[in-house]
């Protein structure tokens, strides 16, 4: 990984990943995995479908051929099965994850500190709480649009709010950062409290609103893959539109004013591009920790913090990681009441944990 307070630091990442691991082959190899676990969670589930049914399936649909007149009466349900149940959730969750490691890696860039994440920073639970009062208020059965652009705006305020706290004369102190955004994400868990037993009142608004805090993929379409393709996409291309100014600032906001990198313009334009992609990402899979701050910190001590090597890494793993998670939930009926987030945090959290050890550690020497 890389700490903030050190340019030595970041420079000994750069300088370790110049094997294997930097170059082409763990695309490949991640590439690989990635489409292996994709194909076992379209597969496995409670309704059996088989996997020579699938490839049939998914040859037939990407050759253009209609597979009206072919399949038999059982093929035609799985089938349906396939199309309308596990690959849109098998997307959403590949787009999903994507887009929260992605956040969590152009965050911990923009601070140069391994324990910035949208979950930390507040960011999650900002979109939370503004998907909660879409949901309590009932624009989200009104309006598609409603839950993602609440959870947008919810992202973006609490980004902006504690960017705000932390800035001192230009200089945004790491501790400062990192205790601002977890007195405004407790403060916004505080305030989906105050919604939900306010909501408790309507027993199926107040279920509703449990369910999705505690995140998950059932019964997703695919109009959520819709909703999340034309941002995720967006984003990556701003992303990497900065990539340069990303890598100059690992070394320093004074360097990088030195080289013509306009510092405010550039953290300004990707906080709010990071707030998108956390908004629409949370307002569709609902409380999902974690995924951010884990998958970018693994994915720099594999390739490094060059951006060029390190944003695809990152959207690939943290892909692999949250369909992985969704998979071993969905493996066995006894463990399909298991929410999704539960298993993020429970992977998660221990991470976090060694993370901050090390970081003390590090400190000391």
């Amino acid at each position: 990984g890389f700490g903030g307070e050190t340019v030595s630091l970041a420079l000994a990442t750069r300088r370790k990943a110049t094997g294997v691991l930097a170059g082409r082959p763990l695309w490949v190899l991640l590439g690989l995995v990635l489409l292996g676990v994709t194909l076992l969670a379209v597969v496995i589930g409670p309704a059996e479908v088989d996997l020579r049914t699938t490839i049939q399936l998914l040859v037939g649909a990407l050759t253009g051929g209609r597979l009206d007149g072919w399949l038999t009466e059982v093929e035609a349900w799985q089938a349906k099965v396939l199309w309308e149940l596990r690959l849109p959730r098998v997307a959403t969750a590949l787009l999903v994850g994507a887009s929260l490691a992605v956040s969590g890696a152009v965050l911990q860039s923009l601070f140069r500190n391994p324990l910035a994440s949208p979950s930390i920073l507040g960011v999650s639970s900002g979109a939370s709480l503004g998907a909660v009062i879409a949901i309590f208020f009932g624009l989200a059965a009104i309006n598609v649009w409603a839950l993602p652009l609440f959870s947008f705006l919810g992202a973006g305020l609490t980004i902006a709010v504690v960017y705000r706290i932390a800035t001192a004369r230009g200089h945004v102190p790491m501790g400062t950062l990192l205790l601002a955004g977890i007195a405004v994400g407790a403060f916004n868990v505080a305030m989906i409290s105050l919604v939900l037993a306010l909501a408790l009142q309507h027993w199926e608004v107040g279920k509703s609103i449990v369910y999705w805090t505690m995140g998950g993929l059932d019964g997703r379409g695919w109009h959520h893959v819709l909703l999340l393709l034309p941002v995720f996409l967006a984003s990556v291309a701003a992303i990497v539109f900065y990539q340069r100014d990303l890598d100059i600032l690992l070394v320093g906001e004074i360097h990088a004013n030195s080289v013509g990198v306009d510092v405010v313009r550039v953290r300004r334009n990707l906080l709010l591009v990071t707030a998108a992609l956390t908004g629409v990402a949370v307002s569709v899979a609902g409380g999902i920790g974690f995924v951010g701050l884990v998958v970018p910190h693994i994915t720099r001590l594999l390739v490094g913090p060059q951006h060029r090597r390190l944003l695809p890494v990152t959207c690939l793993l943290g892909a692999l990681v949250l369909v992985s998670a969704d998979l071993l939930i969905r493996g066995d009926a006894s463990r399909a009441v298991i929410p999704l987030g539960v298993v993020t945090a429970a992977m998660g959290a221990p991470f976090f944990l060694f993370l901050l050890l090390r970081q003390r550690r590090l400190m000391q020497l």
